[in-house]
């Protein structure tokens, strides 16, 4: 395939630059450059600027909504507003449910719910793992009866990311408890605010409530949340999960994560000499970055082929994106020594008036590294993916 962008493409990326430019709040790019909190209102800020823009879901095809971006220009998209310092689009609704309303959804479930997500008026999570059921995720046990034109849910929901902040949930409840545990799965849409829905948070190592537990206790749920057909929901599951596992390689926020390590890199000093130019650091950073652009290009090639869902190919992007994540983070730490070590969380707000002793840059990188420990587990674990790669590409 050819790499170097078309006359259109670099007039479409000069398009999205100047948006950027124009119209990204001051204060949220500052708090994703620094690595500081970000709070509901700031992405809810960015996604009403690109939803009036008409760009909040520019990568759907047009029948939807959107504008039918091509895979390049979705990359261009993602590679520009990362550059800039805009938070990442919430992906549940946008990125994972709305394909599997579009593909297997009811006429109603599209006319209701895609034009609500596109608009930045409903915020979705995502109800998947259970406690006893993650990468096992076919043990599930949260149960949907039917009842009439309802189901009744009781169950547990764990690991849910920003639920505090969802208006709905999309859940894999079992339906039959008689036949083989992935036949008997269904897809639902929870509303978040029904009676029976509780939400208690989990507190990371980096001191965030960014994850929580739900619970469900004879919530009611009318029949039409049911997406497609009852028992066919472990296929739907999949083919959302390409979708989640594609999205999480986030090879734009990397590239921005490697341009601020050689920034660092070239301010911290070591034996009297710029970090940058200590052969054995600089080795590391090259390599991450190599590493980085194979991983673009595979990216490319995978988005510019598929002409459905991604297949077992975004396993491998997402053990490789994870873990060029995860590199990046460990190398920020490295580079700026004890600074990182006295990590408070009260650091991670711009106002803090206490932040531990150094560079300021440095004071929220510890949480930043203690956080980007879970990107190998969610999504289905790498270990997990490797074992996808052996079976369904290497046919193992």
């Amino acid at each position: 395939m050819d790499l170097e962008y078309t006359a259109g493409e670099r007039a479409f990326r000069d398009e999205v630059r100047a948006f950027v430019r124009a119209r990204l709040p001051g204060d949220i790019a500052r708090k994703v450059l620094e690595h500081r909190r970000l709070e509901k209102d700031d992405y809810v800020r960015w996604q009403d600027i690109l939803a009036e823009r008409g760009w909040l879901a520019g990568h759907w095809p047009r029948e939807f909504g959107g504008c039918g971006w091509t895979a390049v220009e979705s990359h261009i998209f993602d590679e520009e507003t990362a550059a800039a310092g805009a938070p990442r689009l919430i992906p549940f609704g946008l990125n994972m449910v709305a394909p599997v309303i579009m593909a297997f959804g009811s006429a109603w479930q599209k006319s209701h719910y895609l034009p609500r997500i596109r608009a930045n008026k409903d915020w979705w999570c995502q109800g998947y793992s259970e406690p006893g059921a993650g990468s096992d995720l076919a043990s599930l046990r949260t149960r949907a009866v039917r009842e009439g034109d309802h189901y009744v849910v009781n169950g547990q929901k764990t690991w849910t990311t920003l639920a505090q902040h969802a208006d709905m949930i999309f859940c894999l409840v079992r339906t039959d408890t008689t036949v083989k545990k992935q036949e008997g799965i269904s897809f639902l849409l929870v509303d978040m605010h029904a009676p029976g829905v509780a939400v208690r948070p989990i507190v990371t190592l980096d001191g965030e409530r960014e994850v929580n537990e739900v619970f469900f206790e004879n919530v009611r749920v009318p029949a039409q949340n049911l997406v497609g057909e009852e028992g066919k929901g472990w296929t739907y599951a999949k083919y959302l999960l390409g979708h989640e596992r594609t999205g999480i390689a986030g090879v734009g926020a990397s590239k921005r994560e490697l341009a601020t390590l050689k920034a660092i890199a070239r301010s911290e000093r070591r034996n009297g000499r710029p970090l940058a130019e200590d052969p054995l650091f600089a080795a590391r950073m090259a390599q991450v970055e190599i590493e980085l652009i194979a991983l673009e290009a595979t990216v490319m090639r995978v988005l510019a082929s598929r002409g459905s869902a991604p297949g077992p190919e975004a396993s491998i992007l997402k053990i490789k994106g994870t873990e060029i994540q995860q590199a990046l983070t460990e190398l920020m730490m490295d580079a700026v020594g004890p600074y990182a070590a006295p990590f408070r969380p009260e650091a991670m707000a711009l106002d803090a008036e206490d932040a531990p002793v150094g560079p300021e840059y440095a004071a929220p990188l510890a949480a930043r590294y203690f956080n980007y420990r879970k990107v190998t587990i969610y999504g289905g674990s790498n270990e997990i993916q490797r074992n996808i790669i052996a079976q369904m590409v290497l046919g193992l």
